[in-house]
Order: C-alpha cells, then sequence, then structure tokens
C-alpha cells in the first residue's frame, strides 16, 4: 500500500511517464526524476507503430499483456489529449506488406491467420500486384502479391510520452530535472532518492531507467539484465509525396509519419550506448528502393538514433525488486516500449496502491533473473 510520502519515478521515457500518468490518476503524489529530459532517449524516436499481434514473443509469452496494453492506449487517448493538450496523432491504420517471392507470400500467410482471427477491429485481405499497384503505384514492379493488414494504430511517440507526463503533471505530479546518483535506505525500504544536489525522500521508487541498468543493480544490489539495442530511423520526404500507409518487404519498413514524412528503419544492432548516426544506418534507405524504387532519391530530413532498453529474455521486467519491500522495476521492454507502456505503468501503479494488478504480468517480474536471492545488498 503506498505511503503518504511521494513517490519517486526515476526515468522519462514511456514507461516512467505511464506510470507516473496511473499513479496520478488514483490520487497519489508522485515526482518523475529525469536528467535529460521527457522522452530524451528511446520513447522520444520510435516510429510509434502499434502492432499487439506480432513481433518477438508474440504469438508468446507476450501476447495476452500486448493485447491488454493495446486496447489501454485506446482507452487513455482521449484524456491524455484533453488534460495535455498535445494532439500525438493517434489512429488506427493498414500495414501492407509486401511480397517479391514466393517465400515472401508464405511468411505473410502467417500474419493473414494471425489478423484474421484475432477479431475486434482486425483484419486482413490478400491483394494480388494488380491491386497492390492501384493501392501504391510506386512499389516495385517485382511484388507479386501482397497482404492488407488492418488494425494496427501509429501514434507520435515523442509528443504520447511528452502527453503523458503533461497529463500526470496536470494531476498533481512533480516533474524534476535532476540526475540520480544513489538511493538512501532503512533495512528493505528505500527512503529517499540521492541526486546531486539533495536527497528526496520517498515512500516507493519505480526505476524506469531503460538501458541503464548497471546503476540500479549497484544501488539494489539485485541483477537487472537489461542492455541497449541500438536503432536507427532515416526520416525522408518521398519525391512523389507521402504514402497512405506502412508498407513492408524486402525487410524494409516505409512508415508514413506527421508532416508527410516516410521514415526507413529501423536497424538493430547490439552496439553498447553508442548514439552516433551510421553509414550502415543511411545505407537503409538505398536497401528501400529495392521495395520502392524512388526511395533512393528521397530526401533525408533527419537521421535518428535510439537505444532500446532490452532485458536478456526478451521480455519487460515489471514489479518489485527481490529483497525490497518498496522498489519497483518497470523496463526492458524493447521494440515493445511503447506499445506495452499503458500497462506496464498500470500495472506498477496497481501494485503500489492496492498491492496487486489484475494485468497479465505473471512471469515478468524482476525475481526471475534472482530466483535464490536472499536479501537487498545495496550499496549506499
Amino acid at each position: 500500500m503506498m505511503s503518504s510520502a511521494e513517490i519517486a519515478i526515476i526515468g522519462g521515457g514511456a514507461a516512467g511517464c505511464a506510470v507516473a500518468y496511473w499513479l496520478s490518476l488514483a490520487g497519489a503524489r508522485c515526482v518523475l526524476i529525469e536528467r535529460e529530459g521527457v522522452a530524451a532517449f528511446a520513447s522520444g524516436y520510435s516510429a510509434g507503430g502499434l502492432n499487439p499481434l506480432e513481433g518477438d514473443n508474440i504469438p508468446g509469452a507476450l501476447a495476452p499483456l500486448a493485447m491488454r496494453s493495446f486496447n489501454l492506449h485506446k482507452e487513455i487517448w482521449g484524456d491524455l489529449a484533453e488534460r495535455s493538450g498535445l494532439d500525438f496523432e493517434p489512429k488506427i491504420t493498414s500495414s501492407i506488406r509486401v511480397a517479391l517471392d514466393e517465400g515472401g507470400i508464405d511468411a505473410l500467410g502467417a500474419s493473414h491467420a494471425v489478423f484474421s482471427a484475432a477479431g475486434d477491429g482486425f483484419s486482413a485481405e490478400w491483394l494480388d500486384a494488380a491491386q497492390l499497384r492501384e493501392l501504391e503505384p510506386r512499389v516495385t514492379a517485382d511484388a507479386i502479391r501482397a497482404l492488407d493488414a488492418r488494425g494496427n494504430a501509429i501514434l507520435s511517440s515523442l509528443r504520447y510520452t511528452r502527453a503523458l507526463a503533461a497529463s500526470a503533471q496536470a494531476l498533481g505530479c512533480r516533474i524534476l530535472s535532476a540526475e540520480v546518483g544513489g538511493i538512501a535506505f532503512s533495512e528493505d525500504k528505500v527512503v529517499g532518492v540521492k541526486t546531486h544536489g539533495e536527497t528526496i525522500p520517498c515512500g516507493a521508487v519505480v526505476f524506469a531507467t531503460g538501458p541503464w541498468a548497471a546503476d540500479v543493480e549497484s544501488w539494489l544490489g539485485v541483477p537487472v539484465p537489461v542492455e541497449p539495442w541500438k536503432g536507427e530511423i532515416v526520416r525522408t520526404l518521398a519525391p512523389s509525396g507521402p504514402l497512405s500507409a506502412d508498407f513492408h518487404g524486402a525487410d524494409i519498413d516505409l512508415n508514413h509519419r506527421e508532416g508527410g514524412q516516410v521514415w526507413v528503419g529501423a536497424t538493430e544492432e547490439r552496439r553498447g550506448f553508442d548514439l552516433s548516426p551510421s553509414q550502415s544506418g543511411r545505407d537503409s534507405l538505398i536497401a528501400a528502393a529495392r521495395l520502392m524504387p524512388e526511395m533512393a532519391r528521397a530526401e533525408i530530413v533527419r537521421h535518428t538514433v535510439c537505444l532500446r532498453p532490452l532485458s536478456a529474455d526478451g521480455l519487460p521486467i515489471i514489479g518489485e525488486a527481490p529483497g525490497w519491500r518498496n522498489a519497483y522495476l518497470a523496463t526492458g521492454a524493447g521494440k515493445k516500449g511503447i506499445l506495452l507502456s499503458p500497462a506496464i505503468g498500470k500495472a506498477i501503479a496497481d501494485m503500489i496502491t492496492d498491492g496487486h494488478t489484475d494485468l497479465p504480468t505473471a512471469g515478468f517480474g524482476p525475481e526471475r533473473f534472482a530466483p535464490h536471492h536472499p536479501a537487498a545488498a545495496p550499496t549506499k
């Protein structure tokens, strides 16, 4: 159960801001602490696609939480826009998957089955080559078939994350710009968060620090196996104008985004904390010409890099740290971070305010990485 003291949330990405939003909705007093600014890292640079039906561990262990989170997205969009005054442009959309050979058609068959069986606004329709080119004449003449998968959503991840933070602030959450350097604790409870200027008393603390897990491990004395996976996106203006949907094929994603831009990407590399744009990332634009030849002449507007936090088993880390009574982890969601953020935020808020959550988070707790952990052994 929550204390009368503020709950400290460390990290201003989508997960941390979602925790702040749901806690504030529940009437809890909280402070969101971020050293660089809200959405300064991966949450501000995601392509913003929300697909609860496919991806790593979907179908699979992550599927129930992904769908619950997708539905939570739709439930809170209106409230976020009203409280924050920010338009993060959420919309249900089509995703056109293109096959260039018979092997590609086989892969589309699996997506067709998944979308057709999902119900609840999801559907899939086969397109032959003529129908595809009628829909989008710029697609390569090598395309032999396509699938129009409907029901996914897109949004501006930057403005969505800022809307979460602004809504939490409107509900009473403090937002503090500071770098956290440690914790103060008494036995198995965190009683304060140390910044360079002060120690902020707290009744509980949530670590939503993305790939920066090493500090949390040392502060809590528990394993938090999360590392950064580098992702690059090249934002462009296509010579013949914007797209009407997202197009995928030949290992390339062409995403239609705000301002008529086409975002090409995204790459995924295990490169540590490297935030430098690479030539190989730009080369993805050249590769995009396999799917849509005119993209070879696209104007590059911006080349972005982000570090996605991915856990050792590819599943999010959601719950109370082993050996602690009031320290929680909310991280590790990788490429599904924006999709999962409402569920992660609500689950953590539920655990703090009610002691439990009805969201399907079983198997995602931090204790799975420390099954025999006897107690916390932190450093002061």
